[in-house]
C-alpha cells in the first residue's frame, strides 16, 4: 500500500514537542491503486472519479456527468456487480475530502488524482424533491444546490464504509 500524507483536521494536530505525538498518514492507496481509505474517517474512496480508470500514474479519461438519478442508478449497479458496498456519500462524508489548502481541484491530488474541479452529487436527495441534491464543487470545494433540470454536469465518486 502507498501512503499519502495531508495536512490533518485541525483537531488532530499534535503540540509541538510532544514525543508521544505520532504522524499518521491520512490516506492509504490499496495495493492496486483503486481505493484510498481515509484514516481520519474509516471510509474508503474510489480514487478516481466515475468514468475515469486508473493508470500507473493517476488516473485517465474524463470523468462522466451524471443527472441526480443517474449518479443514484449508478452506485446502485457498482454495487451490484462489483460486489461491494458502493454508494454515493452524504454531504458530510463528501466534505470530508475538502482541501481547503488547495483550489481547483480542492482535494489532495496525490490520493485522488485526476479529479476535475467540478461539483459532485451527494445522497440522499432532497426530501419531497427527489431531483435536487447538494453536493460539493471541488474547484474551491464549497457545498452545491444542483437539480436534475440544472445540475446534469455533476460528477460522482462513490464510497463505502471500512471493513
Amino acid at each position: 500500500m502507498k501512503t499519502v500524507t495531508s495536512l490533518p483536521p485541525a483537531d488532530a494536530v499534535a503540540e509541538l514537542g510532544d514525543p508521544g505525538a505520532q504522524t499518521q498518514a491520512r490516506y492509504v492507496i490499496s495495493t492496486d491503486g483503486n481505493e484510498v481509505t481515509d484514516n481520519t474517517t474509516g471510509l474508503i474512496w474510489r480514487r478516481c472519479a466515475e468514468g475515469m480508470k486508473i493508470i500507473t500514474d493517476g488516473c485517465s479519461g474524463n470523468a462522466t456527468a451524471f443527472s441526480s438519478d443517474q449518479a443514484q442508478s449508478w452506485a446502485k449497479n457498482e454495487a451490484l456487480t462489483s460486489g461491494k458496498p458502493w454508494r454515493l456519500p452524504s454531504l458530510k462524508e463528501l466534505s470530508s475530502i475538502v482541501d481547503p489548502s488547495r483550489c481547483n481541484p480542492a482535494i489532495d491530488t496525490d490520493a485522488f488524482p485526476g479529479t476535475p474541479g467540478s461539483p459532485f452529487w451527494s445522497a440522499p436527495p432532497v426530501a419531497g424533491e427527489p431531483s435536487y441534491a447538494w453536493g460539493v464543487n471541488f474547484d474551491y470545494g464549497y457545498v452545491d444546490y444542483g437539480s436534475e433540470h440544472n445540475s446534469a454536469g455533476y460528477r460522482v465518486r462513490l464510497v463505502r464504509s471500512g471493513e
